[in-house]
């Protein structure tokens, strides 16, 4: 028990909290759409608008909140960002109109634009080189726990507090975790007070590498693929997070209640999947020392087995049946994440942050056009079907560009550390 409280495990558990409660304030919005879409009079085009308007600010502060990560640390990054996140949420409760709900939306994508760059900073001091693949599918299982338990939870605290209660509520919850983050954590683990002398030896020695400039167009370039595979998995996962719970209530004529149930049972299996394709990428990193196996070969089995498992809700109606389906789309969508995360520590790590904020400009660009597309074609044509369709033709393009991705290639010209089978990647 003792080793479960160290400090290490303690910042992970830390980490994954805040994950949990990012995707919670960012997706309760598609359970709430039910009741203020109502109210507010909304069509779907202005509701795919209120989706999206997250990911603006969202997009533009990945790079710059992976710098300042970089630059300041993550206890002082988090701390304002945790701080403008939850306030964001609360005034989502006061919103009297569609203007007004964009406008705090905006703000929530602006708090949260540097929470997981800067958390991919974070783990480049707190864990070993060789619990990276893991921490990343632990920590985004945990997202998507997230938004599997929003629906639900939502739902019900819609019926005890409204929908307007629901956000204040959950924004109050956000608020207690940066209090606890500032309290706890420290940037560099050798001042913690907690840190023993066995777990700095497993630490890599990062943190005391004086930082350079940045070498933006270097990098970007390097990046460059991985960002647009990225981008493919993040147009499917926000036609997930926004529309699922809708698709469910209005393709089959459901209560708010009974979908949100179908959309949980979906998301859950996003956490499994999470989880499962990190500790396969390190297993076999550690197995092969083979850093493009482990990552690309995990990813490409990912995005395949996502686009197969999606096709056949076109051809059957049964409402257990395409919920399985869309579950093992997800599913196998979510093995990506943990290579795809590991792999700005693996080939860049004296710039993870920035590198990390790079990939996620690909989630983020999809985060707009991919609920603001389905919100047109759903209005256009009334098939909920058809973003689904285009969901298929991302994960094809995903599986293709991956390959373009190269972790085992060091972006500086660093010491290297052995692996079992002979291979090498940089000193962490």
């Amino acid at each position: 028990m003792r080793n479960l409280f160290k400090a290490t495990n303690v910042v992970l558990m830390l980490l994954c909290v805040m994950y949990f409660i990012t995707y919670v304030d960012r997706v309760n919005v598609s359970t709430a759409a039910s009741a203020f879409q109502k109210e507010l009079h909304l069509d779907n085009t202005q509701l795919g608008l209120i989706f999206s308007a997250f990911a603006y600010p969202y997009l533009l502060f990945q790079i710059a909140g992976g710098y300042i990560g970089d630059r300041f640390g993550p206890r002082m990054t988090l701390l304002v960002c945790g701080g403008i996140w939850a306030g964001a949420t609360i005034l989502t409760g006061f919103a009297e109109g569609f203007v007004s709900l964009f406008a705090v939306r905006m703000l929530l994508g602006f708090g949260e634009g540097a929470t997981f760059p800067t958390a991919t900073r974070a783990f480049q001091d707190w864990l070993p080189a060789s619990k990276r693949g893991f921490a990343q599918g632990l920590t985004h299982s945990s997202a998507r726990l997230g938004g599997a338990a929003t629906p639900t939870a939502v739902a019900m605290l819609m019926a005890a507090v409204t929908w307007r209660g629901s956000f204040i509520v959950l924004g109050f919850v956000s608020l207690i975790w940066v209090v606890v983050w500032v309290w706890y954590f420290r940037d560099d683990p050798k001042t913690h007070r907690s840190i023993t002398a066995e777990e700095l030896t497993l630490l890599p020695v990062r943190s005391r590498v004086k930082r350079g400039p940045i070498p933006w167009g270097r990098l970007a370039r390097r990046m460059a693929p991985v960002t647009l595979t990225y981008f493919c998995y993040g147009w499917c996962l926000w036609l997930y997070l926004n529309w699922l719970p809708l698709f469910f209530k209005n393709n089959y004529h459901m209560e708010i209640k009974n979908s949100a149930l179908f959309a949980s049972g979906v998301f859950f299996a996003g956490v499994v999947g999470d989880t499962l394709g990190g500790v396969i990428s390190d297993a076999i990193l550690k197995r092969t020392g083979n850093l493009r196996y482990a990552r690309i070969g995990v990813t490409f089995v990912g995005f395949m087995g996502a686009l197969l498992c999606l096709m056949p809700i076109f051809f059957v109606t049964d409402i257990t049946t395409v919920a399985l389906c869309l579950s093992g789309g997800f599913f196998f969508a979510e093995i990506t994440i943990g290579p795809m995360w590991a792999i700005p520590m693996d080939f860049a790590p004296k710039y993870s942050g920035t590198a990390a904020g790079l990939m996620n400009t690909g989630s983020a660009l999809a985060a707009i056009v991919s609920p603001l597309i389905a919100g047109f074609v759903i209005d256009k044509t009334g098939n909920w079907y058809l973003p689904f369709l285009m969901s298929i033709a991302l994960l094809a393009l995903g599986a293709v560009t991956c390959f373009f991705m190269h972790p085992e290639r060091p972006f500086d010209d660093e010491p290297t550390v052995p692996l079992p089978a002979g291979r090498t990647v940089p000193a962490r």
